[in-house]
């Protein structure tokens, strides 16, 4: 035994162990304005930049968490589509895909639904998963929709839906587009059960659930500079060889052309749906 042995060699270990147990998702780097922000105070304030006022992507439980009283809630069960009907694969299997969401998720697929109280009274929310595959719309998202709207009439309670989405899943071809008129008739049951259904849309709201479920709330709210579309911008620009307006398709813009009703700050948004279900509902039971 040496000094090397006894000494040098304890000191590395201990250093690279130091070193491998410190996380290294301390930071958070804000897309907006490029600010570093301490990933601790920057999820407890809702993932807002506190710089600039951008609003980061969050995933369903932390909407939960939110918008429910005391953040307590009972989770939906969902029923379980078929996976992979078409057998697809490109550059990866879509199994593998899914693999590989589902272990970076809490949840099996891009929608979540929960059941509790939001100020004093009942609903269901529904919250989509820009983090699992874009948020795409294939068969488990259309399920997720019907299963919220049939728990809303159920329990005679409002329905409110957080979209986030890339649009249509491709790997499920023609059935995530026969997705828009599934949840179409959806919706139209919660309304005719005489309850409200809230939209909250959020960034980004693109594609065939812009086309469907998402235009269809009885009061659209979106979140601060959200693009929403149904062709993203980039996509237009190289049709038409027109340049843009500034903010175009963007929360701001929409809600300056009537596509929205109102833009609200995701710290101010839970007081505002307490809000306007409990004037919705209360307008409901009068009819």
């Amino acid at each position: 035994m040496n000094w090397i042995t006894n000494f040098v060699r304890p000191k590395i270990q201990a250093v690279l162990k130091t070193k491998k147990d410190t996380p290294d998702n301390l930071w958070h780097k804000c897309s907006g304005c490029g600010q570093l922000l301490y990933l601790k105070d920057y999820l407890e304030v809702q993932s807002v930049c506190p710089n600039c006022g951008f609003h980061g992507r969050i995933e369903p439980a932390t909407r939960f968490k939110n918008l429910f009283n005391d953040g307590e809630y009972a989770l939906i069960d969902l029923p379980k589509p078929k996976e992979d009907p078409l057998k697809f694969k490109d550059q990866k299997k879509y199994t593998d895909r899914l693999k590989a969401a589902r272990a970076k998720s809490d949840f099996d697929d891009a929608i979540s639904v929960a059941y509790g109280q939001m100020g004093n009274m009942p609903a269901v929310i529904a919250v989509q998963n820009f983090l699992f595959m874009g948020g795409s719309m294939g068969m488990a998202v259309g399920n997720g929709i019907i299963a919220a709207a049939e728990h809303a009439v159920a329990k005679k309670a409002p329905l409110v839906l957080f979209t986030a989405a890339g649009g249509a899943r491709m790997q499920e071809g023609i059935l995530s587009l026969m997705q828009m008129p599934r949840t179409t008739v959806a919706v139209e049951m919660v309304k005719d059960a005489g309850l409200p259904y809230v939209v909250v849309l959020t960034d980004p709201t693109t594609g065939g659930v812009t086309a469907s479920y998402a235009m269809l709330g009885d009061i659209q709210i979106a979140e601060p500079n959200a693009l929403i579309c149904f062709a993203g911008p980039r996509v237009i620009k190289d049709t038409i060889r027109e340049e843009l307006p500034e903010g175009f398709q963007r929360s701001e813009y929409l809600f300056e052309h009537g596509m929205v009703d109102m833009i609200i700050h995701r710290h101010d948004l839970r007081g505002k749906l307490v809000q306007l279900l409990g004037l919705l509902c209360k307008q409901s039971k009068a009819a």
